[in-house]
């Protein structure tokens, strides 16, 4: 069952289909000194940690099905949008999850994919490790750029995998807005159950 949630930001309405994770529970520290956790995920948060962690390509399509389903509940927003752009990566990986997402979003949505409509104009460290928000978006100040040639009038659908803090999402957005894109709209597939 979906659990679908509106998310503010940058953008003009953002939106993410369900919560990641429903459970976790601390287990302790393996021989590393790792913590180890016991977690459950929602149907869609499993389908993505498949795809990103366990190299289960097929089921971009079916995250993508899933998005395109809820989108299709904002037909207002939607008549707006004249090209998907997905938020640049944040690691390097063979396979790019939210590119994937993004890329069979579009075939569904017979929208336009602008990969690389944006991209990055400093390194930034792993964000996934930094908890205070202060400090991500310190780093992610200046980050990005968008290809005015590309966005400029454009109605683009910002397109993530994961929402947390939104921080990388809304500097991906402001570089859009500075592009003047118009309008600029967000959809992450799932969202952390904090925020910090």
């Amino acid at each position: 069952m979906k659990s679908p949630s509106s998310v503010s930001g940058v953008w003009r309405r953002g939106w993410s289909v369900d919560v990641h994770t429903t459970s976790s529970q601390y287990l302790g520290d393996d021989e590393h000194g790792h913590p180890q956790f016991d977690t459950t995920r929602s149907e869609l948060g499993e389908l993505l940690y498949r795809l990103k962690y366990r190299g289960e390509d097929q089921n971009a399509g079916v995250i993508a099905e899933i998005l395109a389903d809820f989108l299709s509940t904002k037909p207002n927003a939607m008549s707006r949008v004249d090209a998907i752009v997905p938020v640049p990566p944040s690691s390097r990986r063979a396979r790019q999850p939210v590119l994937a997402i993004a890329r069979e979003l579009g075939k569904l949505l017979d929208l336009p994919v602008l990969e690389d409509a944006v991209s990055k104009t400093k390194n930034t460290p792993e964000l996934k490790g930094v908890f205070d928000a202060e400090k991500r978006r310190e780093y992610l100040d200046n980050a990005f750029v968008a290809i005015a040639e590309a966005v400029s009038g454009k109605g683009v659908l910002l397109v993530d995998d994961l929402y947390r803090s939104g921080a990388t999402a809304n500097a991906v957005a402001h570089a859009l807005v500075t592009a003047e894109s118009s309008p600029v709209y967000f959809l992450a597939a799932t969202r952390t159950r904090s925020n910090a």
